[in-house]
């Protein structure tokens, strides 16, 4: 077969073994030149997050999904740059991604690869919610990281919506816009820059990392549509990774508060139901984990107020109202319990970092 992107079907054939752990490391690509750039110590965070540079060099090798999102995390926080996802994914070409990529690319029109991508994703990564939904005249991609040792999952979140942003650029043009974004995570300091990357208005504290995309748009033909490259492409992604095992009843459990914290306090009734478990039979099975769902939600929040501690432009009410809290005083109440003082003196006297 003579293709385009010759490079892409032999490192397929020569990683065909690996085993798929959490992420194709093609969802790194460049990362170690990109944290350089920003003036990071690639080392030092390579070596915090357990990510081999070696993985990286072949995109058919895979991270672990927890490792993965934490490198992202940790280039921000090392190098100071608070935007580091929208910043990495801005400059990602699609043809950079590997694998899902490449279905994107080979697809007949834009719709086409986004449906295609969407279905390959399960297979690119693990733990992770993606669909296309029906709205009026759009339609909405949703994307969300959902795996109980993940809690910090900003990055990730403006890095894969970049990615898509320039699936779409790639056949709508370099000036396409949609119509909305929509990030799950509070709103950052630098929120303008969003703004501009996506040249459209972004939209925090939502249920899900979404863009509106307009139907009229994704009618184009992708200009390097190869329908044999594609179907090689989508039995390679396939045969790279096992069937997915399911989080267990802890970390299943932690994925569920954690999403349910913009309602307010999590619901045992709620999250049982969802697991399509009673609420005795979570908590048995919780405490045969030995712990608990109260005490699930309360580490859970702990790490989160960790977080939000640490974003100086969140005010303490909103971090209350975050972690779900209908009461700054209870939240208050819960902070000195965890770290023996209060919000704003530990923001005072630590600079927000908590030992």
């Amino acid at each position: 077969m003579t293709s385009r992107f010759p490079e892409v079907a032999l490192t397929t054939l020569s990683s065909a073994g690996s085993s798929h752990r959490g992420v194709l490391s093609a969802a790194a690509t460049g990362l170690g030149d990109f944290i350089n750039a920003q003036g990071g110590d690639v080392d030092r965070i390579f070596g915090i997050s357990g990510i081999d540079p070696d993985t990286l060099a072949c995109p058919t090798l895979s991270l672990d999904l927890v490792n993965y999102c934490r490198v992202l995390e940790e280039a921000a926080s090392q190098a100071g740059v608070d935007n580091f996802g929208l910043q990495y994914g801005h400059q990602f070409r699609p043809q950079s991604l590997g694998l899902i990529g490449y279905i994107g690319l080979c697809s007949a029109t834009l719709e086409q690869a986004l449906r295609n991508v969407v279905n390959a994703f399960p297979w690119h990564q693990h733990n992770t919610c993606i669909r296309l939904t029906e709205h009026g005249d759009c339609w909405q991609l949703d994307y969300q990281v959902r795996h109980g040792a993940i809690l910090l999952r900003r990055q990730d979140a403006e890095l894969t919506l970049g990615m898509f942003l320039n699936l779409i650029r790639h056949a709508a043009g370099r000036h396409w816009a949609p119509r909305e974004v929509h990030f799950e995570h509070p709103r950052p300091e630098h929120w303008h820059e969003h703004c501009k990357v996506f040249d459209a208005p972004v939209y925090f504290d939502q249920p899900f990392n979404s863009m509106m995309i307009a139907k009229t748009d994704l009618s184009r033909k992708m200009p390097d549509h190869d329908p044999m490259l594609l179907l090689v492409m989508q039995d390679a992604i396939r045969r790279l990774s096992p069937p997915v095992i399911a989080q267990d009843t802890v970390n299943q459990t932690r994925t569920d508060i954690h999403l349910q914290l913009l309602s307010g306090e999590p619901s045992l009734e709620i999250i049982a139901e969802k697991q399509g478990l009673s609420a005795w039979s979570l908590q048995r099975r919780l405490r045969d984990k030995q712990t608990s769902f109260s005490a699930l939600v309360d580490s859970v929040r702990k790490e989160m107020a960790t977080h939000y501690l640490k974003q100086h432009h969140l005010s303490v009410s909103e971090m209350a109202l975050l972690l779900g809290y209908s009461e700054v005083s209870a939240f208050s109440r819960a902070f000195r319990r965890w770290f023996g003082c209060s919000p704003r003196d530990c923001r005072k006297s630590q600079n927000g970092v908590l030992l």
